[in-house]
């Protein structure tokens, strides 16, 4: 059998099995812990049929190319040799130590080290993306919803109503996200594929779904049970539906692949930091007396959320590198004035920043490995750090 044929599928499984494990934590973490109590299998089919049809359907319509037109700048490598194999071991190997690092850095930067730079800006802008749209969102529904979720059980009826909006929420995320990622396990097989090929690709990827949630999603779905109250069902749906907004927005965004996983965190930390500061408040509404300068400036920092969120989507693939760092700034400035609007409470936060630090700390860290990783496959296969992919 062929070298190099071999190679390509052993890389395929490695990236299959390595960004499924990893990213599960995105699209199916909260889906899992909210449900449980339930048999893996069932989960596992309605997940699987998911990635089917979506899988089938990029088949159709991209003319062969599943990656959704994600993998139009990187070219198949003909001759692939064993080095490609570094990135889905890599990854593999993080993941088994609950580290939720970008699977798009670590695999597609191999293919494409020129592409680093715009992957990363894109990612980074999906972090800010999510982190304001979640510190804003969140700062309503807490309001309205999560107090109530966190201090009453769910009823019997209320259950049933909200497992059909969850598991429409989760399929509608799922469906967003293979979209992106399939990228990052596609790369390694050819861009237009045969009938036999996404056959026998389908198989491999729908086996490796099913150990994952026969796992229960393993290691790095610690990540999803430590933020409040994510196993609620009703939390978990909301949570789901509104990631899938913003993956939707990047599909249309752009075809340049990017950090599913910066965008989930960016989420979740603004998520958690609502979520604290509107509890804060209510249990201790003194707070706003306390800090009236850092409330008001709080309040004109949401207006400035709000306006930079529309002007990103009102631009779109127009957006410039200044708008992101400034969009950054702005994220990091509301988080902060957070921090100082809840001066009773602020050890109640700055456990939720630390939290989302470490988070962040983690996701940064595989970015760095990838960049290294990228020079030694370099040298192995060129003998030199300086030459040519």
């Amino acid at each position: 059998m062929d070298p190099t044929l071999i190679i390509m599928w052993l890389g395929f499984i490695l990236a299959g099995y390595a960004v499924v494990g990893n990213d599960s934590i995105q699209t199916l973490g909260t889906f899992l812990s909210s449900n449980e109590e339930r048999p893996w299998y069932v989960l596992w089919a309605f997940a699987g049929s998911i990635l089917a049809f979506t899988l089938i359907y990029g088949w159709f319509h991209y003319s062969g190319d599943v990656s959704y037109g994600r993998l139009e700048k990187y070219d198949f490598v003909e001759n692939m040799s064993w080095p490609y194999l570094l990135p889905p071991l890599v990854l593999m190997l993080l993941t088994r130590t609950g580290i939720p690092v970008s699977t798009s850095f670590l695999v597609l930067t191999f293919f494409k080290p020129k592409g680093l730079y715009a992957m990363t800006t894109k990612s980074i802008l999906g972090y800010a993306l999510a982190f304001c749209v979640a510190i804003i969102v969140w700062q309503l529904i807490t309001k309205a919803l999560d107090k109530k979720f966190i201090s009453s059980d769910i009823t019997r009826s209320e259950r049933r109503n909200w497992t059909i909006l969850q598991w429409l929420s989760t399929g509608f995320l799922w469906g967003q996200w293979l979209i992106q990622d399939f990228a990052n396990i596609y790369v390694y097989l050819p861009r237009s594929l045969t009938a036999v090929e996404i056959g026998l690709s389908l198989t491999i990827l729908l086996t490796m779904l099913g150990i994952i949630f026969y796992s229960k999603g393993g290691n790095i779905q610690k990540i999803v049970k430590a933020k409040t109250n994510t196993a609620d069902i009703r939390s978990a749906t909301i949570i789901d539906f509104i990631y899938g907004l913003v993956l939707l927005f990047f599909k249309e965004f752009s075809n340049v692949p990017m950090s599913t996983t910066w965008v989930f965190l960016g989420l979740l930390a603004g998520r958690e930091i609502a979520i604290r500061y509107k509890m804060e408040l209510g249990k201790e509404p003194s707070d706003i007396k306390a800090a009236p300068t850092a409330h008001y400036l709080g309040i004109a920092l949401n207006i400035l959320v709000l306006g930079m969120i529309g002007y990103v989507v009102y631009l779109r693939d127009a957006v410039q590198d200044w708008i992101i760092f400034v969009m950054a700034a702005v994220m990091i400035a509301r988080a902060v004035v957070i921090y100082y609007e809840t001066i009773p409470g602020r050890l109640n936060l700055k456990a939720a920043f630390k939290d989302i630090g470490k988070d962040l700390g983690k996701v940064t860290f595989g970015l760095l490995v990838s960049i290294a990783l990228v020079f030694i496959m370099r040298f192995l296969l060129t003998g030199s750090f300086a030459g040519p992919m």
